[in-house]
């Protein structure tokens, strides 16, 4: 329900176009955080055989995973000769995640200020 002030639809619309389902969908799964911690703890780009190595499933497994994953622009693929090589993309991931962080701080900050 909207205040007068029309906040918490503004507030919505703010967090709307901030929150990327894609991205939340491709976290939410138990062993794509392990790749994505795994990717991240490596600092650098790992082949599928690498990264398999976090999660003690088979590599076909962990390939579809990591395809998701970059589907939702969590990793970035490049391919060397046969082998497919996955880094995390860092920058973009925090900078998404940042970004919902302080749509939700200006909510906040905005709720308490009208309600003062």
């Amino acid at each position: 329900m909207a205040t007068r002030s029309g906040l918490p639809a503004a507030c919505q619309t703010a967090l709307s176009e901030r929150l990327e389902a894609e991205l939340f969908q491709a976290l939410c799964d138990p062993i794509r955080l392990s790749l994505v911690a795994h990717l991240a703890a490596s600092g650098r780009a790992l082949t599928v055989t690498e990264a398999s190595q976090c999660c003690g499933i088979h590599f076909s497994g962990v390939s579809r995973h990591l395809a998701l994953l970059k589907r939702a622009g969590v990793v970035r693929a490049e391919k060397y000769g046969r082998e497919m090589h996955y880094r995390i993309e860092i920058g973009a991931l925090a900078s998404t995640l940042r970004g919902l962080a302080d749509a939700l701080e200006d909510c906040w900050d905005a709720g308490r200020r009208a309600s003062a």
